[in-house]
């Protein structure tokens, strides 16, 4: 799995609490008022109104939840589904900004604990199943509890996991109710992340406006490489975390159950999100202003692949186990593998050394 060399990148973050030494911060040199208006775009045009977006979609599938479990009903069960799928792919689409206010605190993994490959999470859901611990059920003590029971992939078993079905039956059951305090949580994150993200001459405005006395970012080449960084780690992520997890290739072994959201069938209903933030994000921003005339198609193209990744992924049958196994899917799934690889080299290589990073600066080390 390539290994993701992020010291550089979150050490120019306040949020992470780190220093950047002047004499290791890559020389960039961008015009300053281009920088900030990039960054201004990326800010209020991508990063704020998509955590705004999440938080509108974790109260609907709170109420959704709420519904349900006073009203047992396939009608409401079908609702609350919905409304997960609306909440995951929301979330998604804002994940890739792994900087700042989200991971603070745990609050990444509070929203989602992935790749679990010691299935954590399911063992301790599950736990709190058997034992019906109405601690679980409080979204206040729910969110002291262990980040692997918390989130969105908790919820996701209790709406279609084993034993799903009885969310059909008396109102108020444990279940439904620790469904609910999942959702309320998640909830109470993503209002926390919005609000700092929304608050004046906060985070938002250290991000617009980079400058020597600047806690996150005293130059513009510092901040359009974090900005950078964002894009490449975010697209790393769907290849390694969100495909390879479970298919790294046809002469492989495959673990179709290792897939993020495969109990509900939105695994490419995510991953679809997660590229359309990519796409987004590079597009709202304007970063491609700040590339030589000559240079602006490496953007242009980027765009084109990142489409046709979008595109396929809505193509490839949700039943991953099949995916794994049939050849025609297979091919699909080697195409997503080689066209996120195609989109890190463009953006790593291709933007970064377009604004002039050096030879010798990456984000990733790795195949």
């Amino acid at each position: 799995m390539r290994k993701l060399l992020l010291a550089g990148l979150l050490s120019m973050l306040p949020a992470m609490g780190h220093a950047q030494e002047a004499d290791t911060a890559p020389a960039v040199k961008l015009p300053e008022a281009d920088v900030t208006k990039v960054m201004t775009a990326a800010v209020n045009g991508f990063i704020r109104p998509g955590y705004d977006a999440f938080q509108q979609s974790a109260e609907t599938m709170t109420g959704a939840m709420a519904r349900l479990c006073a009203a047992p009903s396939p009608a409401n069960l079908d609702a609350a589904r919905a409304a997960f799928r609306e909440v995951t792919t929301r979330w998604a689409r804002i994940e890739i900004v792994r900087v700042g206010p989200v991971i603070e605190q745990n609050r990444f993994e509070r929203i989602l604990f992935y790749p679990d490959r010691k299935s954590t999470g399911l063992k301790q859901v599950q736990a709190t199943l058997t034992k019906a611990d109405e601690g679980a059920a409080d979204p206040v003590a729910l969110g002291t509890r262990s980040v692997a029971m918390q989130g969105l992939g908790a919820l996701e078993y209790i709406l279609a996991g084993n034993g799903s079905e009885t969310l059909l039956g008396p109102p108020q059951s444990f279940r439904c109710r620790y469904g609910a305090a999942i959702s309320a949580n998640v909830g109470n994150v993503a209002r926390e992340v919005s609000d700092i993200w929304d608050a004046p001459n906060g985070i938002a405005a250290s991000w617009e406006k980079p400058g020597a006395d600047n806690p996150a970012f005293r130059t513009g080449g510092e901040a359009i490489t974090a900005l950078l960084g964002i894009l490449v780690h975010g697209t790393e992520a769907v290849r390694d975390q969100r495909i390879e997890t479970f298919y790294k290739g046809a002469d492989k072994v495959t673990f179709p159950k290792q897939a993020l959201f495969w109990r509900s069938q939105n695994t490419w209903p995510s991953i679809k999100s997660n590229l359309e933030g990519l796409s987004t994000l590079l597009e709202t921003s304007g970063m491609a202003a700040l590339l030589p005339e000559k240079d602006r198609a490496i953007v242009t193209q980027t765009q084109k692949q990142l489409q046709s990744l979008i595109a396929l992924s809505a193509t490839i049958t949700p039943d991953l186990e099949k995916a794994v196994e049939d050849k025609g899917e297979q091919k699909k799934l080697d195409a997503m593998l080689a066209g996120t690889k195609d989109v890190i080299a463009a953006l790593n290589d291709g933007y970064g050394g377009a604004i002039g990073l050096s030879s010798g600066f990456s984000f990733a080390d790795g195949d």
